[in-house]
């Protein structure tokens, strides 16, 4: 969303309005402590997949990010995900870490959330972007209105394609990446994923002043 309004899609009030909306759709989708969300280190995303699919027996679950080579996190109904953490280390995933949220988001049960969150983006003006946005759930670049509202609709129960989205920039030319906001977890994923790439972040004054430096701003 950020990036939508550095675009020009959405204005920023509007976007403040949405994502809110959005959190507390996501939140009442699915009961309080049913869902689970898992990181699965060090399996592929195919078996990582197929983990999910033998599991699909004690519920929902689903590879909902695929943030880097060896790292996908998967998130659905508590039984079916801990179920698929089995599995998954009997295919041999080295690690499973358990994540401290409960809303399996980028699963099917945020569908109920994404039909709720598209009346919404409907109600709002929307502008063709002035530069392309990297759709996560499809990891393709989007610049028409129309096409944003979509995109945003399917998000919500569709897997993030965190690995392809960088390399789909990378394929267009982009060599440098700033990450805005606390911590450098994106930064570290990018780092693996395209490891001849220049990264750089932004969490306080120092490292802001430090960015513009390295860009030459």
């Amino acid at each position: 969303y950020p990036g939508l309004v550095a675009a020009g899609g959405l204005t920023f009030r509007d976007a403040v309005a949405i994502v809110q909306k959005r959190g507390r759709y996501m939140s009442e989708a699915v009961p309080a402590g049913t869902g689970a969300v898992a990181a699965l280190l060090g399996l592929d995303a195919e078996a990582v997949k197929e983990a999910c699919r033998e599991a699909e027996s004690a519920g929902v679950v689903q590879a909902a990010n695929f943030n880097s080579p060896g790292q996908v996190v998967i998130a659905g109904e508590k039984a079916a995900v801990e179920r698929a953490i089995e599995i998954a280390k009997a295919k041999g995933c080295k690690k499973a870490v358990p994540l401290p949220v409960s809303v399996p988001v980028h699963t099917p049960l945020m569908q109920k959330a994404a039909d709720r969150l598209a009346a919404d983006l409907a109600s709002i003006g929307w502008a063709d972007l002035r530069m392309p946005l990297i759709n996560n759930a499809e990891a393709k670049p989007i610049v028409k209105a129309a096409d944003i509202q979509a995109s945003l609709v399917r998000q919500l129960p569709s897997s993030v394609l965190w690995e392809d989205s960088v390399k789909a920039m990378v394929a267009t030319g982009v060599k440098t990446f700033v990450e805005i906001g606390p911590g450098t977890v994106l930064t570290g994923l990018i780092r693996r994923i395209a490891p001849g790439a220049t990264t750089l972040n932004v969490n306080d004054p120092k490292s802001l002043e430090a960015t513009r430096a390295a860009l030459g701003l």
